[in-house]
Order: C-alpha cells, then structure tokens, then sequence
C-alpha cells in the first residue's frame, strides 16, 4: 500500500478539523462538500473506510508517534494476561 507522506496527512488533519467548526458553524454546502471530500482523501491515504479510523491512523503516521502506543485499541486484555480483575 502506497503511504501519504506525513505532511500531507497533517495537513488533511488540520482541514478536517477547520472543516469541523466551519460546518457546525456554517453548514454550507460548499462546506459540507470540502468535508466529505476531505474525510474521503483521509480514507484512501490510511486505507481505512471510517473517518475516525482514518483520523487514528493519520495521527499514529505522524513524527513523534508513539507506535507502542495502543491506547486508543480496545481494552481487551489479551488471552496471555489471565482473567481480568473485576
């Protein structure tokens, strides 16, 4: 799979979130529009099909990424770790 390179990931990034505001602000077509076709470039540049994914995806390609990081997984605790306190 080809890889966005980060700049241009940060910057979709900082548009969906200009965008964000501009829509709840505004709600104009145009803005709405923008937005989609913002989320839909996130998508193909992280191979994902939601945009938060994309979002999470996005954020972890960036420099200064913690890839050990797993915070935002699921809490299930892995079948290695035993029961889970209650």
């Amino acid at each position: 799979m080809l890889m966005a390179h980060p700049v241009v990931l940060r910057n979709l990034i900082e548009q969906y979130g200009a965008l964000r505001v501009l829509r709840a602000e505004d709600g104009s077509s145009q803005a709405r529009q923008r937005m989609d076709d913002v989320a839909y470039t996130l998508c193909v540049s992280t191979g994902t099909c939601d945009i938060d994914a994309a979002l999470v995806a996005a954020r972890h390609r960036l420099p200064g990424a913690r890839t050990e990081d797993d915070s935002l997984l699921s809490a299930r605790p892995s079948p290695a770790a035993g029961p889970a306190a209650v």
